[in-house]
């Protein structure tokens, strides 16, 4: 029977809702007019955006446990024993990491170490879709639309940038090492020299990390879901942002305060639609330079791709996630389980196809005969045999990369 390691990163408990914090200390709406923040939001706020609950743990578990034996892997300081002494077959990875540039590419790189096939983009696609810089430059060597940028590194830097803008302004700034919306707020858009130095000066200090500037980027936005390898990588139904459901004077992004502040429990956004409301050209456009992206990334199994478009209309990547958010609750508003559902996949069915996806690739049979869940614990026994790199007398083929060369 299959044994399937499932490799995660859960989010530490809460003593109460953040958008309850957010709202308190950062603005409100009231008769669908906008309150601006008074403040910016603590970065210690989004620390943990990206891992996920319980909830999201349990029902990708459960979704797993119909394909094989499930052992649950939190990935922590120690994941790499634990790894070892569960010596799974195959590894479903979502965990996001904690530490450092490359902390998306920590649990596929102490996999490979140990011989284990796991699924999702390997460290290098994770370590450089997390770059937005070194990622715009890898699509723009491949002629793919984004939009120009500038990198700020430190406070020289930003000096020198604001005695010669080498951009036209509104520029759109943000940290370079992030995602989840994390450290994304209105502010961000910078229509003159001296909202540029006060907003690049407050996310240098506050991320500790450098700062990527970009034209904005006026038209329509768009969350494009993918799933397969090679020649059978597919997108889902397009997801359209509606930003004509934000409050009034809001700018039209998807950041902090959509997320947080203005999208509550008796008052929810509308933010998206799916199927989006485009004509068959664009859509098609849309498609083209997605998957385009997809590719010259190496992305592998599924990922999430944003796309905007410029004044002319012209589809440009925003942003590649390796590890696309999959919140189980449609309430939740999670981009890649809805354009699922619009294509008629339960959520059940998205998690087990990335599996098959990535246990196709890497020639691992996967069982349907167990649905058991067990969690290896801290103080894990003694570690197994060394365990074999081949299955059914094959060598397993755990690249299976998209990835065009130059």
């Amino acid at each position: 029977m299959t044994r399937i390691g499932f490799a995660y990163n859960q989010k530490p408990e809460q003593p109460a809702p953040l958008g309850n914090k957010a709202t308190a200390h950062f603005g409100s709406v009231e008769d669908g007019e906008l309150s601006r923040l008074d403040e910016e939001p603590p970065a210690s706020n989004d620390e943990f955006a990206e891992w996920d609950s319980i909830e999201t743990i349990d029902a990708v578990a459960g979704a797993l446990s119909s394909l094989g034996e499930l052992v649950r892997l939190e990935a922590d300081e120690d994941f790499p024993q634990r790894l070892r002494d569960a010596s799974p077959d195959i590894v479903f990875n979502i965990a996001e990491g904690s530490n450092g540039v490359n902390r998306e590419a920590h649990v596929p790189a102490i996999c490979e170490f140990y011989g284990f096939p796991y699924s999702g983009s390997d460290p290098f696609t994770l370590s450089l879709c997390l770059d937005k810089a070194r990622t715009k430059e890898t699509l723009a060597y491949h002629g793919i639309p984004t939009a120009p940028f500038s990198v700020i590194r430190d406070a020289a830097d930003l000096g020198r940038m604001l005695r010669a803008l080498p951009l036209p302004l509104p520029l759109f700034v943000k940290p370079i090492h992030e995602g989840s919306s994390k450290g994304i707020t209105e502010r961000n858009l910078c229509r003159t020299t001296a909202e540029l130095e006060s907003q690049v000066t407050f996310l240098l200090d506050h991320y500790r990390q450098p700062v990527i500037a970009e034209e904005f980027l006026p038209g329509a936005e768009f969350t494009c879901a993918v799933l397969g390898n090679g020649r059978t990588t597919k997108l889902l139904p397009i997801v359209g942002m509606n930003f004509s459901s934000l409050p009034d004077g809001a700018i039209p992004i998807y950041g902090f305060e959509a997320k947080w502040i203005w999208d509550r429990p008796e008052r929810p956004l509308q933010m998206f639609d799916c199927p989006a409301r485009i004509d068959a050209d664009l859509a098609r456009a849309i498609e083209r330079v997605t998957l385009d992206a997809y590719r010259v990334l190496g992305c592998r199994d599924w990922s999430r791709i944003d796309v905007r478009l410029d004044a002319a209309g012209i589809p440009n990547v925003v942003e590649v996630n390796p590890l696309p958010g999959i919140l189980p609750d449609p309430a939740d508003n999670s981009c890649f389980p809805k354009a699922a559902r619009a294509a008629g996949m339960s959520y059940d069915e998205l998690i087990q196809s990335c599996l098959k996806l990535a246990a196709a690739r890497q020639n691992v049979p996967l069982g349907r005969h167990l649905r058991k869940v067990r969690t290896v614990l801290k103080s894990a026994s003694t570690p197994r045999a060394q365990r074999t790199r081949k299955l059914d007398g094959a060598a397993v083929n755990d690249s299976g990369s998209n990835r065009l060369s130059a």
